[in-house]
């Protein structure tokens, strides 16, 4: 694990690089054309360095990965904690979809980064000063963190490749939405879901999806409220 080792261990030059300056770069790559297009060959030519020279800072692309997801937990506002809980990890949760909007390859990685760098440590100690207030043990409150995070991540993923999708195709999203509703909707007129017609006639109008993601929010904070149960 790339946090487990030193960043130099004092004998030699000065390093050329740093690990935030490698992150830095990969995050630039990452942002413009995509995470495929992160590679140690073209991570090392945005240094300006040979690709070897780069292994030697940063010895898989996974450790790579990490300091990536790690550079990014820095944007994170290590606000004073309001004393209401549920309000400050919605603000945490609001935000976390934020960088993952402006950072839209975060989502793919999140599954297979463990997420050990300082950024990453101290947004998770932050969060747990943010539940200070909620009286159930500590091991319960990770799941909590965990857990909202993971609602964040799936619910963002989707967003963006719903944006990525609709770029390549030669009609609309709401010509799109269109001929797709009234498909649905000749479906169910022919009786054969009177559960999903009865569904659909309760809707009225287009779906909030905003309102469906804080929903999604305040349920899972519903979950760990004691006062909720």
């Amino acid at each position: 694990m790339i946090w487990a080792r030193p960043e130099r261990t004092g004998r030699g030059p000065k390093p050329a690089f740093t690990r935030a300056d490698i992150a830095a770069a990969a995050v630039r790559i990452a942002d413009a054309e995509g995470l495929d297009a992160v590679s140690m060959r073209h991570v090392a030519a945005e240094l300006g360095c040979g690709t070897m020279s780069l292994y030697n800072y940063v010895p898989r692309k996974e450790d790579l990965y990490e300091l990536m997801i790690d550079a990014i937990g820095a944007e994170h506002e290590m606000f004073e904690p309001t004393g209401d809980w549920r309000a400050d990890m919605l603000r945490n949760a609001e935000e976390t979809r934020a960088i993952m909007r402006r950072h839209t390859w975060v989502p793919r990685l999140m599954p297979g980064v463990f997420a050990f760098g300082p950024n990453s440590l101290r947004y998770l100690e932050h969060c747990l000063a943010c539940l200070e207030p909620l009286d159930v043990p500590a091991g319960t409150k990770t799941e909590l963190i965990a857990l909202l995070n993971g609602v964040v991540t799936t619910y963002t993923a989707n967003d963006i490749a719903t944006v990525e999708r609709t770029r390549s195709m030669p009609w609309t999203v709401e010509e799109e939405n269109a001929v797709r509703m009234a498909y649905l909707g000749s479906q169910v007129a022919t009786g054969a879901y009177p559960r999903l017609a009865a569904a659909f006639m309760e809707q009225s109008g287009p779906v909030d999806l905003e309102s469906v993601f804080r929903r999604a929010l305040e349920r899972v904070l519903d979950a760990y409220d004691p006062d909720l149960r």
